[in-house]
Order: structure tokens, then sequence, then C-alpha cells
């Protein structure tokens, strides 16, 4: 398996966009790229993969086992000519002074070269002793190569040139020069997500044309094929699929919410389900659907749409009400409630959750959090004790709730983190979950499953009746 990690030596480098860029360049030439986003984002991940036209998966040391990260890897990149990883962060950044989740611990464990952005704005002779700071550091990682980010002529470009080639042994693989084409909208997340921007395929065409004219693209391939075979790994996730799909479920997917992993979506068909697209912001009424799922996105940059759309947001009550059995993460948690406040706009929302949203300017949960279950979720248990298992998560969310009715029933209490009221998240309405935490379907918390099996129950009780 062919196979690059673009790393970076810190944040904001433009691996981003870089990344974006090689993805689309190397599709036009006909190849087949995988693309995988370490941690836990689903919005790089959502530009990554429209570029390469495959699902980008996510490699998160926090919610998988290294067996699981090695199993991804392995099983999505089958028929592709290149598995292109994007990293996070700077190459050695990490939660732990070890750097046991770093970008360089994720090439170690899948020997996978590293080509090191750098973004090189006043830097010259400068640049150097960086490389070499980088290789010495942690020597048996593969630093393959450097592109040079930000270049501002051709004679920055030079002098960066001929200094990595007279005091390192990384050679330069691109040299992409400062150009406002290569910007991409940003939003308190990141980028602008891929599925609000309706001029992302033109954008990613232009991205990946300017990356393919500053970038060798054949000295690429031929490092990723440097990268040894991978030992083949025992299946640790869920269950082979069923025959044929038995539960028809809905699942918003529109500009307002976007946020799904691939792996999750796969693991919700395993179980047996159908997975029926929804648009909040046009369609009027529910399809023939058994369950609903609301994952995250950003529903206060579509708040007036949302809003106007009454019938849906009125269907999607009663059906609450009726005991469909419903989950929601982030945005489908907001979009949930009696009403979004944003910029001084209040907006009517769906009105199933007694709460009111209100948006702030600072993160008001932000990064991996680890949840217990109360045993009060309405997920059957799987057999295996799940019921009240601890498991990861994560979460990132400028909203909090307000005017919360009290009591509620919560399904999660929270040991990391800050979920709903600090203490708690997952909260409960007859046969809803919502919450602020993003689950994976890992082999810490196989919820895909548990969820599909509540609407089989459902359903079945429902017909019985």
């Amino acid at each position: 398996m062919n196979r690059l990690l673009i790393s970076a030596a810190h944040k904001s480098s433009g691996k981003t966009t870089l990344s974006i860029g090689l993805c689309a360049a190397f599709r036009h030439q006909g190849l087949q790229v995988q693309p995988f986003k370490k941690g836990p984002d689903y919005i790089d991940p959502m530009w990554l993969g429209q570029a390469a036209g495959r699902p980008c998966h996510n490699l998160d040391f926090y919610t998988m086992s290294h067996a699981e990260i090695l199993q991804t890897l392995q099983q999505q990149s089958a028929g592709a000519d290149l598995a292109l990883i994007e990293g996070n962060k700077g190459l050695y950044d990490g939660l732990d002074i070890e750097g046991s989740n770093s970008n360089a611990a994720l090439a170690r464990l899948t020997a996978t070269p590293v080509i090191l952005v750098i973004d090189v704005q006043g830097m010259t002779r400068g640049i150097a002793p960086l490389i070499l700071g980088y290789q010495s550091f942690e020597p048996e990682l593969n630093i393959a190569g450097v592109i040079f980010n930000q270049i501002r002529g051709d004679r920055h470009e030079a002098k960066l040139r001929a200094v990595v080639e007279h005091y390192t042994n990384v050679p330069v693989v691109g040299a992409v020069h400062h150009d406002p084409r290569l910007a991409i909208t940003e939003r308190h997340l990141g980028l602008i997500p891929s599925n609000e921007n309706r001029e992302s395929a033109e954008k990613i065409d232009a991205i990946g044309e300017l990356i393919a004219d500053q970038v060798d693209l054949n000295r690429l391939q031929a490092l990723a094929g440097q990268a040894p075979a991978l030992d083949s790994v025992a299946e640790t996730t869920a269950p082979a699929a069923l025959s044929a799909p038995d539960v028809r479920l809905g699942i918003a997917r529109d500009e307002a919410f976007g946020f799904y992993y691939p792996g999750d979506l796969e693991a919700l068909q395993q179980a047996g389900a159908e997975l029926i697209a929804i648009n909040t912001l046009r369609d009027h009424q529910l399809p023939d659907i058994d369950g609903l799922f609301i994952g995250g996105g950003f529903p206060e940059s579509r708040l007036p749409e949302l809003a106007a759309n009454q019938s849906l947001r009125e269907a999607i009550h009663a059906a609450i009400e009726s005991g469909m059995p419903v989950y929601a993460e982030c945005g489908g948690l907001m979009y949930l409630c009696r009403q979004i406040q944003w910029r001084g706009e209040t907006q009517p929302m769906v009105g199933a959750i007694a709460a009111d949203v209100v948006m702030h300017d600072r993160p008001q949960g932000r990064g991996y959090v680890r949840l217990r279950e109360t045993g009060a979720g309405p997920w059957p248990d799987d057999g295996a004790g799940s019921s009240r298992r601890e498991f990861p998560a994560h979460e990132f969310h400028y909203s909090a709730l307000e005017n919360l009715a009290q009591p509620q029933v919560f399904a999660y209490e929270v040991l990391r983190g800050t979920g709903i009221d600090g203490q708690h998240d997952g909260l409960v309405y007859k046969n809803l979950l919502a919450c602020y935490a993003h689950l994976r379907d890992t082999g810490h918390h196989h919820w895909a499953r548990r969820f599909i099996e509540l609407i089989r129950r459902h359903r079945a009780n429902r017909i019985d009746v």
C-alpha cells in the first residue's frame, strides 16, 4: 500500500489546503486516492473526501485502538493507488509529553513516510536547523520530504532550496507560493464545511491545479512507494452486514447538518439500516422511516431557512412525541430545542427538548471527553454490559442550553468534558437521545447496532399494538 502522511512543523501551516490539492491533483491524473484524517475532525475530511472522490476516514488514538487504526487504514485503502493521511497540529504535538497520540506516533504505527509542510514566511537559512531538529528529535521517523508553503517569490524559493540542499539530506518536493486563490473561508471550527460551499467543486479543482504546478507529484508517488508492507490485522469492528437492510433510518444531510463519520454510517448499514437522506431546509415532511439521526453541523448558519420549514419541524416534533427512536448530536441537539439565539437573532426550532440554545463567542465545550452510561438511556444493552460502560468521545460547541426544564433524564455521566450541564450529557426524552458529545462506533462503544436494535424493537411493538 503506497502511502504518505502530510504533517507540518506547527498548526496553521497550510497542510489541509495542500492535502486537498494533492487529492485533487492525483485524482486528475487518474489515480484512486484514499484520504484519511488524524483526529476527530469532521470538516477537513469533508473537503478531503470530495477532493479524492472517496469518503475520508478518521484515524484517532483516543477513540480507536492501535489495531483498529491499522485495520481501518488497510481496509479502506483496498483498491486505492495511494493512501494520503493528513495530520493535525504539528508533527510532534500531542496530549502528553511522550507524544503518544502525535502525528509522529501515527507515522510510526503505520510505518508511513512523512512529508513535512513548512510555512516559510520570513525564513531563509533558519529552515535548516528546523528540519535537522525535526529529524534528530525522533531519528527513527522517516521524514521523506519537505514542501515549502507561503513562498514570497522566486528568489525566496531559490534561497530556501539552496539552504536545504546544502545542510540536509531531505528532498524538497514542492514549493507553494503565496496565492489568495488557495484560501478557503474559515469559521470558528476551521474551514467552512464543503456541504455549505456551493462552489466547493470548483474551488477544489482550482487548488488541485495550483498544487500540481508547484509540487512534484511523481516524486511524491515514488516516496509513497517506499512505505513497507503492513502485517494483516484481525477484525476488531462490528459484525458483518445483514443479508438485507430491514430498518429505514432517516439521516439529516444538507447545508445545516453534515457531520457524520463514514465508519459510523457503515456501522449503521452493517446493523441493518437503509440510510434515507433528509433535507431539513427543503423537505416539508418526513419520508417513510423507522428512526431518525440528526448529526452535527452549523444550524445557526441556517436559522431563517430552518425556522421557515415549519411543516418539517412539526413533523419531527410529532414523531418524537409518538416515540420514534431519534438520535441527535450537537447541532442536532440544538435543532431539537425550542429556539436558537445567535448574533441578536432568535428563531424557533423543533421544540421537542424543553430548552433554549444560546451561541457564545468562546467554546463552551471543546476536546476529548469520557462518558459513563447511567443506565437510563433508551438504547438496549448489546449483551456485553454496555449499559454502564465508560467510553471516549469528543465535543466542540460554542452553544449552551439555557432554561432547561427540570428534572431531566440523562444517559451519560460526564467524567471528562462539559456535556450539557458540566456533569451530564445525553438528554433522554421518550426514545430520543440527544447529546453534545460526538460518538464513534469503535471497539470502545458500538453504538450503531444498539440504536438500530432500539428502532427494531419499537417498530415491532408498534406493529403488535
